[in-house]
């Protein structure tokens, strides 16, 4: 669980992400994470580029984690990132959204 002084953790607004990476999310009625999620962000150095393996039932919000590492990464260090996913069209469906 997050600690109760840590509870602002289940904002996304409070993980230093850009406003218009904000406002997306925001329009897409995504304001915070659930509990498991902002543990996952937590854990040991997984913002610093460690591993991370992590699992959920279908439509639990797994993406999102990986959305959030993929673009703090990306921001912060200015390289690229490979994500890759099962389908064509989940594929279509998120190049959409991360334009």
């Amino acid at each position: 669980n997050v600690p109760e002084d840590q509870a602002d953790k289940l904002l996304l607004a409070s993980w230093g992400l850009p406003k218009a990476v904000l406002e997306k999310y925001h329009s897409l009625g995504v304001v915070q994470m659930f509990e498991w999620q902002a543990e996952c962000l937590m854990l040991g150095q997984v913002l610093e580029g460690k591993n991370l393996v992590y699992s959920a039932p279908t439509s639990a919000g797994k993406t999102l984690v990986a959305e959030l590492l993929i673009l703090k990464r990306v921001l912060e260090t200015r390289k690229k990132a490979l994500l890759i996913l099962p389908f064509v069209s989940v594929a279509k469906e998120k190049k959409r959204y991360l334009q």
